[in-house]
């Protein structure tokens, strides 16, 4: 089974070599759904030889298989960026429009430049390089989980910090992501200056009751 996982998440880039391509660049970004924190993107060249034992989408793994894998991937990796970018520029352009730009400035930003970009879900116009978007990128491509696991792991350390300042919301488990405790604390507290205010009821939050029915309406 392990030989067969690692052979499926490398299989875009081993088609990619054979054709003569060595710079592989897999992007990937974290935090698109979250109500409050950055969005952080990654960019990522792994070498050839890399051991891909533990690579995958970074929703997969657990925190403790998470940190293994991005201290691996520092350590080998051939190049990587990560950029990110705040909630006031989110709602200031769009959340799609944000992470697009993101992504091909992670990409533009590595100290190396890669023959080939993949990317995760859709494709990013204007990179100037050959690129192949793929669906489920993170699940089925080395590269682009890989930086998954490097975006994820470095927004989850500035999500530690906030939530050191703002205790009440439970940053360090929800990572900003609309949780009924989030929710109850921002219709508790209001929003805090982390908080996307652009998005759906920020800036007029559910209340316990409301938030519950909404959870039930969903199943």
């Amino acid at each position: 089974m392990v030989v067969r996982r690692l052979k499926e998440i490398d299989h875009y880039e081993r088609q990619l070599r054979e054709r003569g391509f060595r710079m592989l660049a897999g992007v990937d970004e974290a935090g698109r759904g979250a109500l409050a924190g950055p969005l952080v993107a990654a960019a990522v060249i792994l070498p050839d030889d890399f051991d891909l034992d533990g690579i995958e989408d970074s929703k997969l793994l657990t925190p403790k298989q998470r940190r293994q894998a991005a201290a691996r991937i520092r350590e080998r990796a051939l190049a990587i960026s990560v950029r990110k970018a705040m909630p006031g520029r989110i709602d200031r352009a769009g959340l799609h429009r944000t992470n697009l730009a993101l992504l091909r400035r992670a990409l533009r930003t590595l100290p190396v430049v890669p023959e080939f970009v993949l990317t995760d879900g859709f494709p990013i116009k204007r990179l100037g390089l050959p690129s192949l978007a793929l669906r489920k990128g993170d699940v089925v491509t080395a590269s682009v989980a890989a930086a998954s696991v490097i975006a994820k792991t470095t927004r989850d350390r500035i999500m530690d910090r906030y939530h050191r300042r703002f205790p009440d919301y439970g940053f360090d488990t929800n990572r900003g992501y609309g949780t009924e405790r989030h929710w109850e604390a921002l219709w508790r507290f209001g929003p805090t200056p982390i908080h996307r205010r652009s998005f759906n009821h920020v800036l007029d939050p559910l209340s316990p009751e409301e938030y519950r029915r909404m959870k039930e309406a969903a199943r």
